[in-house]
C-alpha cells in the first residue's frame, strides 16, 4: 500500500513540476502577427507627420513580444533590462524606447528628424530580431 502511495505521489509531484516549467518558461512567438504590425510600422514612415505612429507601433509590438516571452517588470524598461542579455544592440533599442517617450510625452513639442526615426526603427527591428518576434534572415521585409 505504501508503495503505491509513494508511485502517485512522485507521480503527482512529476506532474506539477512539468505544469510548472510548461507555464514559467518562454513561449517561441508567432511572427506572422509581429511581421504585419511591422509592415504597418513601416508605413507610417512615408508621411513626415506619422513617424511618431512608426515609433508608437513598434514600440507596442516590442512590449507585446517583452509580455509573450514573459520577461519579468512592471515597466518597459524593467522588461527591457530584464531582457537585454539577449539584445545583440542594447544602445539601440533604448535610444529607440527614449526617442519614443520624448515624441509621445503630453507636452512634447520633439520634432522628429528622419535619421532619428531610421535609427530608432533600426534598433526596434533588432531587439524584436532578437527576441524571436521578426524573422532573424530579413524574410518578410521585417
Amino acid at each position: 500500500m505504501s508503495g503505491n502511495l509513494a508511485l502517485a505521489i512522485s507521480f503527482l509531484f512529476i506532474i506539477g513540476v512539468g505544469i510548472f516549467v510548461y507555464k514559467y518558461s518562454p513561449r517561441k512567438l508567432k511572427q506572422a502577427g509581429f511581421v504585419k504590425g511591422w509592415k504597418t510600422a513601416q508605413q507610417y514612415c512615408k508621411d513626415k507627420a506619422t513617424w511618431p505612429n512608426a515609433l508608437e507601433e513598434a514600440d507596442k509590438l516590442l512590449r507585446s513580444a517583452l509580455k509573450k516571452r514573459k520577461f519579468k517588470g512592471k515597466s518597459m524598461g524593467e522588461k527591457m533590462v530584464s531582457a537585454q542579455r539577449l539584445f545583440t544592440d542594447n544602445d539601440s533599442l533604448w535610444y529607440a524606447h527614449n526617442l519614443y517617450k520624448k515624441v509621445i510625452a503630453p507636452d512634447s513639442k520633439k520634432r522628429l528628424k528622419e535619421s532619428e526615426v531610421k535609427d530608432a526603427l533600426v534598433g526596434f527591428r533588432q531587439a524584436l530580431r532578437d527576441l524571436g518576434a521578426l524573422p532573424k534572415d530579413g524574410k518578410n521585409k521585417a
